[in-house]
Formats: C-alpha cells, sequence, structure tokens
C-alpha cells in the first residue's frame, strides 16, 4: 500500500468497508454520522454521475463508490486544505480513476460544471443560519457548520441547475427545524421532494436530523419513510446503524 502521506496532526482512520481510509484533521473538522447516514440514504445506479457539494475531506464520495455501482463521483470543495486532505484519500485508496476532488465554490458550481451534467446530487451543507448556535472559534468547523460561504439557496440553485431534468436526484441531510424552509426552496428551484426520513437519537426523542431525496422536474408526491433510529437504550448503535457503519459485515 502506498504511504498514507499524513501532515502534522493528521490521522488516517479506517471506514471499515473495501479496507478503505481517511485522511482527518481533529483540529479541523471530522466527518460525523451525518455523512454515514447520507450515503447510505442516496441511490446511485450503475453508469451515473455523482457530485457532491461541500465534500470536505471526500467521505461522501469515498462511502458512496464503496456502497453504489455509480460510474464517477466529484467532490466540490472551497477550502483548499480539505480538498487536499481528500485528494490524498483519493489517492490513498487508489480510486482516482473513480473519484475526482475539484477546489471550488458551490456558489458557480454550475459555472465550474456542465448544465444537466450530473444524474445525482448529494449534499452535508451547513445547517446553521449565519451565526445561530454555537460558533466554533475554527475557521474550518464553522465554515462547515454554519451558512457563512454558502447558504440552502446556493446549493438548491446550483443543483438544479447541473442536474438531468426529469430524471436528476438530489440528496441532503438536514435539520428538522429547518424542515419547512427546505420543502419550499426545493420546490421553488424545481427540485421536487420525493422522499424523507426523519432520523430520531432515540425511540422517544425528537429527531435531530431528516434525510431528503428530490427529483429535478419529478411530479409532487413524498413518501415519508420510517423513522430511523440512531441508538438503543444503553447508548449502543442500533443494528441498522452498525449495518451503515459496516459494523456487522465483513470489511
Amino acid at each position: 500500500m502506498m504511504s498514507n502521506n499524513l501532515r502534522p496532526g493528521e490521522r488516517l482512520d479506517d471506514l471499515q468497508i473495501r479496507g478503505y481510509g481517511i485522511i482527518q484533521d481533529p483540529a479541523r473538522f471530522c466527518f460525523g454520522i451525518d455523512a454515514v447516514l447520507l450515503s447510505s440514504f442516496a441511490k446511485v445506479k450503475a453508469g451515473e454521475r455523482v457530485l457532491d457539494l461541500g465534500t470536505g475531506t471526500g467521505i461522501i464520495p469515498i462511502l458512496l463508490e464503496a456502497k453504489t455501482p455509480g460510474e464517477h463521483f466529484t467532490g466540490l470543495e472551497i477550502q483548499p486544505e480539505s480538498a487536499d486532505m481528500a485528494r490524498r484519500s483519493v489517492a490513498h485508496n487508489h480510486l482516482q480513476d473513480k473519484i475526482e476532488i475539484v477546489e471550488g465554490d458551490i456558489r458557480e458550481a454550475a459555472r465550474i460544471f456542465e448544465p444537466a451534467f450530473f444524474d445525482v446530487i448529494t449534499t452535508n451543507p451547513p445547517y446553521m443560519i449565519g451565526q445561530h448556535g454555537l460558533v466554533s472559534s475554527s475557521d474550518a468547523k464553522r465554515i462547515a457548520r454554519h451558512e457563512v460561504l454558502c447558504d440552502l439557496d446556493d446549493v438548491l440553485r446550483e443543483s438544479a441547475r447541473m442536474l438531468h431534468p426529469g430524471k436528476g436526484r438530489f440528496y441532503m441531510v438536514h435539520r428538522p427545524f429547518r424542515l419547512a424552509e427546505i420543502m419550499s426552496k426545493m420546490s421553488s428551484y424545481g427540485i421536487e421532494p420525493k422522499r424523507m426520513r426523519l432520523v430520531h437519537p432515540y425511540v422517544d426523542k425528537e429527531p435531530n436530523m431528516v434525510l431528503l431525496e428530490g427529483m429535478r422536474g419529478g411530479k409532487p408526491r413524498i413518501t415519508v419513510e420510517a423513522p430511523l433510529i440512531v441508538y438503543e437504550k444503553d447508548g449502543s448503535y442500533t443494528r441498522e446503524v452498525r449495518e451503515m457503519y459496516g459494523l456487522d459485515a465483513e470489511k
């Protein structure tokens, strides 16, 4: 196996699938369960081309390449350090022919890529509006969590331009407190909500995440799936979440 090419402060984490690893820097930002849930919720078919907006260190393209028969995966990331880590993770996993990391701004995505080029777009965008909630002292973490460099309108506008009309699919993980706004804006940008799943930390707690699928130019009809419960009462992952992490399967 090739050199990990780790830099000071970085670590190589095992993704528990196909022997893949990912380079992360805890001082900047490490992927969370939301990325794992999104990669399991998204449906990618054979021959399809996928774009992940705000890919960070490339976790979603790497997981989707491992889990789906998609033809090619692209990650767009504005922060140079994160894009560099993502490229080194792609190289570490020998996936240069399947995954490309592009450094650029989500707000200009449709200019960076061809319009109506992608079959699937995924995104784990910043959840918080402006200064809402705790603002991390780290710029990298702040950009990942707060709408500093892009907002929901930017994500949906550019996605609508880049998805194939009538069949292009959009997958996003977000927070339920913004669900009314999200649904309204998806429809207004021509990405019709088609599938939704609420994520609850425990069976008796209110949801703290929502997984959404939309279709570019789709007809209005949404399927609400059974809730996803993350933890058992004792704090361990539920069987479904363990399987998403590859903890109950052979590597």
